[in-house]
């Protein structure tokens, strides 16, 4: 099934009961049960919705992973992570060109609670696999990034960080990938696909599309890293409502559309900024001499 198909069909099957073609928007809270603890598949908003149950079965199937949790902001999808996965005395190692939030995340919280994080400005998989030790347990990587639109092969990081840890007695490779894919989406790139274990967005932007909401997934490859980071979901809570998990949804289904003409616009504007005199540089990578085109 082509991408564009699964956004607007998986998880968005018609509602059983009546029929309607648009599943209808779960606002509960609670669950009547079938008898004392015997619920239906639902208990509490908070551990699972409907509405926000297909989404999570969509954006699995746009990013090709084993299934997915959404969160109320990109940064919680970030975090839970970070808390579900690390513990302090561990390292992450991240390329230095990161959305400003996610270095105040790694700065601020997470190095005060013991993580040691090392960065590196050199784009090569094997700079990267160089910072890597015994006490490393996560790799972590935008591309493009944002800012600058860098790109980075993911393919020859995930095989250059393969070879350095092998798999641990947890079931999870030794050093985990994760790839911030926001800037790209699943309709450019799949990073589950070259390698990655981890997918992380923040759904405000592309995803959405529309600038009325605020939410943020993570898709794994991983079961085992799927099943921590969903219990800290449920137990820190930061899920997204109902009603942003299908503005969200809706948003999906013209993502396609929308990414092939925010590249034809960007690769206009690149063409037409290269040749004024107002500009010194322009990067974008669908430019020819941009380092990350090939790529």
């Amino acid at each position: 099934m082509q991408r564009s198909t699964m956004a607007i069909h998986i998880g968005q099957e018609p509602d059983p009961t009546t029929g309607a073609t648009v599943p209808p928007i779960y606002a509960t809270s609670t669950y009547t049960q079938e008898g004392p603890g015997r619920h239906k598949g639902f208990e509490y908003s908070r551990t699972g919705n409907p509405t926000r149950r297909g989404l999570e079965r969509c954006l699995a199937a746009l990013e090709g992973g084993t299934d997915a949790c959404a969160f109320a902001s990109g940064l919680a999808a970030t975090d839970a992570i970070i808390a579900s996965l690390l513990r302090p005395g561990e390292s992450i190692v991240a390329f230095s060109d990161l959305y400003g939030g996610t270095y105040r995340l790694f700065e601020q919280v997470y190095r005060p609670w013991g993580l040691d994080i090392r960065y590196t400005e050199d784009t090569r998989p094997g700079a990267m696999a160089a910072l890597i030790d015994q006490t490393t347990r996560l790799l972590w990587v935008e591309t493009p990034t944002n800012p600058l639109l860098r790109v980075l092969d993911i393919a020859a990081i995930a095989g250059a960080i393969r070879a350095i840890r092998p798999a641990v007695g947890d079931g999870l490779p030794g050093v985990l990938l994760a790839v911030d894919n926001t800037f790209a989406s699943p309709m450019l790139q799949r990073p589950i696909e070259l390698g990655a274990d981890l997918v992380i967005h923040s759904a405000t932007k592309y995803l959405g599309g529309h600038s009325d909401l605020v939410a943020g997934a993570v898709v794994s490859a991983r079961e085992e890293a799927l099943r921590r980071i969903r219990f800290h979901q449920n137990a820190a809570g930061a899920v997204p409502g109902p009603f942003d998990c299908f503005l969200l949804q809706r948003g999906l289904k013209t993502l396609h559309l929308r990414m092939e003409r925010h590249c034809a616009n960007a690769l206009r504007i690149a063409e037409w900024s290269r040749v004024r005199p107002e500009f010194s540089r322009v990067l974008y990578p669908g430019l020819p001499d941009h380092p990350g085109h090939e790529i």
